[in-house]
């Protein structure tokens, strides 16, 4: 299985466009030694020939003209459009996660996956596929998610060696979701992907509000847990004079404190740990910062973008 990293960022990603915080001013300055990072976004292939996109995030474009291994083919005999994108899988319908879609619009139709939740939201609060339906269309196929006694794999038939699973977590619905107060099952998914000829396994979930029983059993028997690298500490945002609420009120688990992202990886068997989806406000920018240094300590990687593994 190969996994591309497209963006790393949280919502604006970094240096955001309108942000002068200490993190993104030290970037732009040159006094910070960071990496620019352009919105949170996957691809994951069998073969390295034909890709699923996980999320599409509104630097798509972007992202997709950075990876030669998605640029469109050389064929025999010539074809002037072609895509290695085979289908678009959704995690949540945030915008900063579903946007892009729209920018795929010059291509075929959009094999999209999504649960009944995000589709819902995407024709209603959001309706980016209304939209798109005078543009390439949208082929959209039911994601079925698992529940806390049941799995539910799924197969792209474009995609024939790897097998994916949908596993229900807590978070929100975004705001302009109909049900934004009243959460579902499927607002909001974690994704174990397995690759079916060598037995490797990723677990995905770039926004994890908590980690209950299933999600630590699902990151236990991964060899690669990609997870939610938003914020340091809860008060993260309201400490730089960002905004007021706390990570967990925006759907996010920090990374420091007693029940965080690091105690919950530190048991783990996987052989790569990986924080993705950071925000501009997180120190884990910096790499000379002493939350770097204690990540690297416990063998926890940083997202970056064009970042590749090989599983």
């Amino acid at each position: 299985m190969k996994i591309l990293v497209l963006g790393a960022g949280a919502g604006g990603g970094f240096p955001q466009w309108n942000c002068n915080c200490a993190h993104c001013a030290g970037l732009r300055r040159g006094s910070t030694r960071a990496v620019p990072r352009t919105q949170s976004s996957i691809a994951v292939s069998a073969d390295g020939e034909r890709w699923v996109l996980i999320n599409a995030s509104p630097d798509i474009g972007q992202q997709l003209r950075a990876h030669p291994l998605l640029h469109p083919r050389s064929m025999v005999p010539p074809k002037l459009r072609d895509t290695p994108i085979a289908a678009v899988v959704l995690m949540d319908a945030q915008i900063d996660h579903v946007t892009g879609l729209l920018s795929l619009r010059e291509g075929p139709p959009i094999e999209l996956y999504c649960t009944p939740c995000v589709f819902e939201d995407l024709t209603s609060g959001l309706p980016l596929l209304p939209a798109l339906e005078h543009y390439c269309g949208v082929h959209w196929h039911v994601l079925p998610v698992a529940g806390e006694e049941s799995e539910a794999a799924f197969r792209i038939p474009a995609l024939p060696g790897l097998a994916l699973t949908a596993l229900a977590i807590p978070g929100k619905a975004p705001p302009y979701s109909p049900h934004r107060n009243d959460s579902a099952t499927g607002d909001n998914i974690a994704l174990v992907i397995d690759d079916l000829a060598s037995g490797e396994r990723l677990f995905y979930a770039p926004g994890l509000a908590a980690i209950g029983d299933a999600e630590r059993a699902w990151m236990a028997g991964a060899s690669c847990v990609m997870v939610d690298g938003t914020f340091w500490t809860d008060d993260e945002m309201a400490a730089a004079g960002l905004r007021p609420e706390r990570a967990v009120e925006l759907g996010h688990l920090p990374q420091s404190g007693t029940g965080g992202m690091l105690d919950a990886l530190a048991p783990l068997p996987a052989r790569r740990k990986v924080l993705i989806h950071i925000n501009n406000s997180n120190p884990i920018l910096d790499e000379d910062s002493p939350q770097r240094t204690e990540l690297a300590r416990h063998g926890i990687e940083v997202a970056h973008d064009g970042m590749e593994i090989d599983l």
